[in-house]
């Protein structure tokens, strides 16, 4: 694919997930005071309380932490990430008069996580971030020793708390539910639904299980190179991944082979290569 229309891809992502974001924010979270983390979160507690306009608040600290990012972190993050900074807070205020749908803050918080991180995933998948509080976590996880998944967690934990001493602690717990749906519908949207198993098998009938693998399932094997930490003997691992409906198969065929057979079990996600996504 010509690189002009990868750029053009990736940023056709920024913008049609920060457009989700936006909707998401507007039509499920903020009309039930759901401050679910990040700088929407704070947004919603400054509207609250000061009768601030979102957009603008949010323009308001993504900017600075985007200039505060360039000199501190340097330009790794990219143009893209520029472009989300900006537009997301741009979308946010066009769509600031679409109608709430959700007459519960509960459906609030479960649909308005699920849009966020529906957008998220998206500019995610397009290489780039709308900023905010994720590069918030990055200064500070530049300058304190914590792993930056702890920094993103101490900072949308902080506004969750916010929330939760501002509206009730019934809001905070909606919250958090908010921030608990955004999170996995990220991951869904990066992952998917094609999980497949990577199985770990050591036996002593290494080559039938090798040759039945192949052969019956069609799927490629590794084969490594193991000791055992009781025996101290050299024992061969046999590494295959296969996709979620040929596991049973593959168990069936081990233990017909050796009953004896030691079998992990793994979810493997994002498997690249042949018989799976090849890019």
């Amino acid at each position: 694919m010509p690189p002009m229309l990868v750029h053009a891809i990736e940023y056709s992502l920024v913008i049609l997930g920060s457009f989700f974001v936006a909707v998401a924010f507007n039509v499920f979270l903020l009309p039930h005071e759901v401050a679910s983390g990040g700088v929407a979160g704070i947004s919603t507690i400054t509207k609250a309380v000061f009768g601030w306009e979102p957009s603008v608040v949010q323009w308001a600290l993504n900017i600075p932490l985007f200039i505060a990012g360039i000199f501190l972190l340097g330009m790794s993050f990219g143009a893209k990430t520029l472009v989300g900074t900006v537009i997301l807070p741009f979308f946010v205020f066009l769509t600031k008069d679409f109608p709430s749908v959700a007459s519960e803050p509960l459906l609030g918080a479960i649909f308005g996580g699920m849009g966020v991180g529906l957008g998220l995933g998206i500019v995610f998948r397009g290489r780039a971030s709308t900023g905010g509080i994720d590069l918030a976590a990055q200064i500070f996880h530049k300058f304190i020793p914590l792993p930056l998944s702890i920094c993103v967690a101490i900072f949308d934990g902080m506004i969750v708390t916010t929330a939760a001493f501002v509206f009730s602690i019934e809001q905070g717990l909606y919250a958090l539910i908010g921030l608990f749906v955004t999170s996995k519908t990220i991951d869904f949207v990066q992952v998917g639904m094609n999980t497949s198993k990577n199985v770990l098998i050591i036996t002593k009938e290494v080559q039938e299980v090798r040759k039945a693998l192949l052969q019956d399932v069609d799927r490629g094997v590794t084969v490594l190179q193991g000791t055992g930490g009781y025996t101290n003997e050299e024992r061969q691992v046999m590494m295959c991944v296969v996709a979620r409906g040929e596991f049973s198969k593959v168990t069936k065929l081990v233990r017909a082979i050796d009953s004896d057979a030691f079998v992990v079990v793994m979810n493997a996600t994002e498997v690249l290569g042949e018989g799976f996504k090849t890019n």
